[in-house]
Order: C-alpha cells, then structure tokens, then sequence
C-alpha cells in the first residue's frame, strides 16, 4: 500500500531512503537499465522511498516519469520526484503532477532548484511556492530541503531558518537535508528548528565520499564543513581509490550510527546512482533497519 510521508515517517524506527536521477544522453536506455540493476541491490535494504531529480524547468521529467513508473511497477518502491522553481509555469507543474497522480504517486520533493544560465524564474519563484500550489491543488505530501549549515545564497544560518520555516508553514510535511559530514551541525540544527516551531520530520542527507574529486566538488557547491581527520585521511590516500573508497565509508557507517542512536526518523542516501559505497554502509549496521 502507498504511504504518505506523515505515515512513512511516523514509524518507531529509522527508515532509510535514496535519492537518484536521470542519467543523461541515455538514447537507447541502457544507463536507466544500469541504474535499475544497482537499484535491485540496494533493494535489500528495504527503502522507505526513492527520491527522483530531473533537470531545470523539467528539461527530462518525461524519463524521470518513466524512472517513477519502473520503480512502482518493476521494483514496488515508493517514488518521491522532485519539483523545482526554475522555468516552471503552472500548466507544466499541473500537468506533470496530475501524470504523476495517474500512476498512483502520493509524495513529492519541492525545490526551488539551481539557476543554470539562461534559466529563469516563471510562476513560481520560490519552494514555498510550490508547496502552497501542491497542497492547495493536489492530493500530495510535500517536503522540502533543509540546509544544516544554511543555503549557499542565504546571509546567515538564521536568515535561512526563516524561510524554511515559511515552507513548513505553508504546508510542508517533512524536511530532507543537504548533505553534510558534521553532525554537531545537524543536531545545532535540529535544536535551532525546535527553538522557531517547526514539528515536522527532519531527515539527514548522507552521502558516501568515493573519491577526494567528488569531495572537492560537494563542497565547492554548497556550504559544508569537512571535519579536519577525514578530509585529512581522505587527502593522503586521494590517488588510491580503494582506500578513499574504504574511508569513505567507513566514516559514512559511524555518522549513520551515531544518527541512528540519537534517534532520527530516517536517513536519505544520495546514491550518485551507484550501490557499492552504499550496500558496504548499510551492511554494517543493517541490524538497525
């Protein structure tokens, strides 16, 4: 049976989900089928959902629809797409929704995206935006996007607060967080949250580092802190990729332990479409699942 986020997320016991997306100049579908097969592995671990990205202004949401549809009819997980502000009018956010509601789906991510050039902004300008439209329009649940350590864009920490709050205020049922490897952070933000009233789930982002580029790359595009011994771990071994790949996830294991005791209600895995870093992670605590 489908469930809602306020379901999914009202168990007492930390669910995991993953994120995916498109993989681009796929003509003849054989990426997808790639993705599908990493996607069987890490089935195992029993998904509460699969989050689905696509591209600025929808520039792909007819294969994100049929990645959505393959994981519902192949794979019997729970898909959650995501929504973005960017080059989106009403006509096309309405009748993408309503395509999606065709095929049963029940939960959606609302962003207001990354500005690629020559993107612009429509009819919706911000996430809040999109959630009034979805609760206001469609039989969906809606999250949002957190920042533990505030939005690239925003002035401050608290500015950023601020505004999600205006999401959760607008209806927003759950929050997925950025990645970040500091969870001293995450837990300052959860208590942040507490202090401006917002009640809803709030679920870290993890992401397994595979290699000391990808590192560099996450860090260059958002605000997050790298604490000192693993990126100094990471740095020595950065040439040798099976050690990156062997700390990376053995410090993603101990940050999702340490989450997983401080009693999260989920973890969200973004996957880069790839199951290795991750089935090793989970597979080390998969007594907590």
């Amino acid at each position: 049976m489908t469930k809602t986020l306020k379901e999914i997320y009202s168990q007492d016991k930390t669910v995991i989900s993953y994120e995916i997306f498109p993989p681009k100049d796929d003509e003849n579908g054989e990426k997808e089928d790639k993705l599908f097969n990493e996607l069987k592995i890490l089935k195992n671990f029993n998904p509460a959902l699969v989050s689905v990205t696509y591209g600025a202004g929808g520039s792909n949401a007819n294969q994100s629809v049929g990645i959505v549809k393959r994981l519902k009819t192949e794979l019997n997980i729970e898909p959650m797409p995501h929504f973005t502000c960017v080059s989106s009018s009403f006509a096309n956010i309405r009748s993408y929704m309503t395509n999606l509601e065709q095929l049963g789906v029940k939960n959606v991510l609302a962003l207001r995206g990354d500005i690629p050039e020559g993107a612009y902004f429509s009819d919706f300008r911000h996430a809040s935006d999109l959630v009034s439209y979805i609760k206001s329009d469609h039989k969906l649940s809606a999250a949002v996007a957190g920042y533990p350590e505030g939005h690239i864009d925003s002035s401050s920490l608290e500015e950023d607060l601020k505004w999600l709050k205006f999401k959760v205020d607008k209806g927003a049922d759950v929050i997925f967080t950025q990645l970040f490897f500091d969870n001293s952070k995450f837990f300052i933000f959860l208590e942040l949250c507490a202090k401006i009233g917002i009640a809803i789930p709030i679920i870290p982002g993890i992401l397994p580092v595979t290699s000391f580029k990808q590192l560099e790359k996450m860090t260059n595009l958002c605000r997050v802190t790298v604490p000192a011994k693993f990126l100094e771990k990471i740095e020595k071994y950065k040439d040798d990729s099976a050690s990156v790949r062997e700390i990376g996830v053995e410090f993603a294991a101990a940050q999702c332990q340490e989450l997983i005791n401080a009693g999260v209600k989920g973890i969200h895995f973004y996957t880069l479409n790839k199951s290795a870093a991750l089935s090793g992670i989970l597979g080390s605590i998969l007594q907590r699942f």
